[in-house]
């Protein structure tokens, strides 16, 4: 189900597909269009999954309003649209920063949280040297990807997180965080995993996973173990009385 949905007048695309406990993925970039697909067709059996273009790219309007809050206020506002009273939340690459932040925001419409490939929330010279040089090195196999978004949308949501993360109380408020989150990692990736490691030992509930030899894009490889982390990490998420809400909030959708 395709929605463009109107946010105070700037249109955000979505798509909905699947049945079940109900949950927002994130796109990485931060500033890509809508590639997620592979990873939505995995768990579309648990989960009715909501897929949205960040505004600037893709189908989404491209009004120059690409701050890292107001991202964060356009993930509430698809959740609130598509009547959703509690969400997993789950990102690939930087949209698991965006759901990270997102639980921490509304900690009360949030089950659970995935992050895929991603979780930095550090911004380390060295990391970022690191993967440059891996970079240069070795390329990246990213399956013949070809984002449509507007440049400035990389650069200011960007900036804006570098500001956030500054925030004094900032790895306080996560270690505070009571929401079972699970980040599954490519050991093969030319990002450093170490800030996601980091993330997930802060988290009461925090569990990290690493699947050997994959890359940052793991569904073009390793398929199958990602599928297996993936439903693992959402089973352990969904409980019977979620299950039957998801099911209202559906028949209210048709």
């Amino acid at each position: 189900m395709e929605k463009y949905l109107d946010n105070n007048g700037t249109k955000l695309w979505s798509f909905a597909k699947g049945s079940g406990t109900p949950l927002i993925l994130c796109n990485g970039g931060l500033g890509c269009d809508d590639y997620l697909a592979p990873v939505s067709e995995m768990i579309e059996d648990l989960c009715t999954v909501v897929r949205f273009e960040q505004r600037g790219c893709g189908r989404s309007d491209w009004d120059k309003r690409y701050e890292f809050d107001t991202t964060l206020n356009d993930i509430d506002f698809v959740r609130e649209a598509y009547g959703f009273d509690k969400v997993i939340i789950a990102g690939h690459s930087a949209g698991v920063n965006l759901s990270l932040v997102y639980a921490l925001r509304q900690p009360e419409a949030v089950l659970g949280i995935v992050g895929i490939s991603g979780g930095c929330i550090v911004n380390d010279r060295k990391w970022s040297q690191v993967y440059h040089d891996n970079l240069e090195k070795f390329g990246e196999d990213h399956g013949g990807l070809e984002f449509t978004a507007d440049p400035d949308v990389n650069k200011i949501s960007n900036a804006t997180w570098r500001d956030f993360i500054t925030n004094p109380t900032f790895l306080l408020d996560i270690s505070r965080l009571n929401i079972p989150a699970v980040f599954i990692n490519a050991g093969g990736d030319i990002r450093p995993n170490w800030p996601t490691v980091q993330i997930a030992n802060l988290l009461k509930n925090g569990k990290y996973v690493e699947i050997p030899r994959a890359g940052h894009y793991i569904w073009l490889a390793h398929p199958n173990e990602l599928r297996r982390e993936l439903r693992t990490a959402l089973q352990s998420f969904i409980t019977q009385p979620t299950r039957h809400a998801a099911r209202q909030v559906r028949r209210q959708l048709r």
